[in-house]
């Protein structure tokens, strides 16, 4: 092979690879079909640079059971990035958190507090934890929104 097709050969796989870190990260998400919120969480992964493959389904708990979700994690929805769970109105940066965290299997806020991504409607944001949960099934803190007013 010549010197210059050697050259061409290592920049296109050189720009490919350039091309696929550009490429946004897919998530999947499974909601009820009359959920508004998680419409709007939807959106906020998306202006965050996900690319979301939604899914409607008729049985949210059995969705959360088969993908271990814990009861008092829950929320209505749940994402599924990399095989891990995200469970709620979880901010985009924890999930690229979670892509890092190898000792996790899954991120929830549970409930659905006020003022997190796909709640906020203007009202003062509610405290609110992100929790991680091992592979032992222990919870942990992985971050903590304050209150606004």
């Amino acid at each position: 092979m010549s010197t210059k097709l050697r050259i061409a050969a290592i920049a296109v796989l050189l720009l490919g690879g350039i091309a696929q870190a550009d490429e946004p990260l897919s998530i999947d998400v499974h909601r009820d079909a009359n959920c508004g919120c998680c419409k709007d969480w939807i959106k906020h992964l998306e202006a965050n640079g996900f690319n979301v493959i939604d899914h409607v389904e008729t049985d949210m708990r059995a969705v959360k059971q088969r993908l271990g979700v814990a009861p008092r994690l829950a929320s209505c929805h749940t994402g599924v990035i990399d095989g891990k769970f995200v469970e709620g109105h979880v901010p985009a940066a924890q999930i690229l958190e979670l892509r890092q965290r190898p000792d996790l299997v899954g991120l929830a806020v549970p409930g659905m507090p006020a003022g997190s991504p796909g709640m906020d409607f203007g009202q003062p944001r509610q405290a609110y934890q992100v929790i991680g949960l091992t592979a032992a099934g222990t919870d942990e803190v992985v971050a903590q929104y304050p209150a606004s007013e």
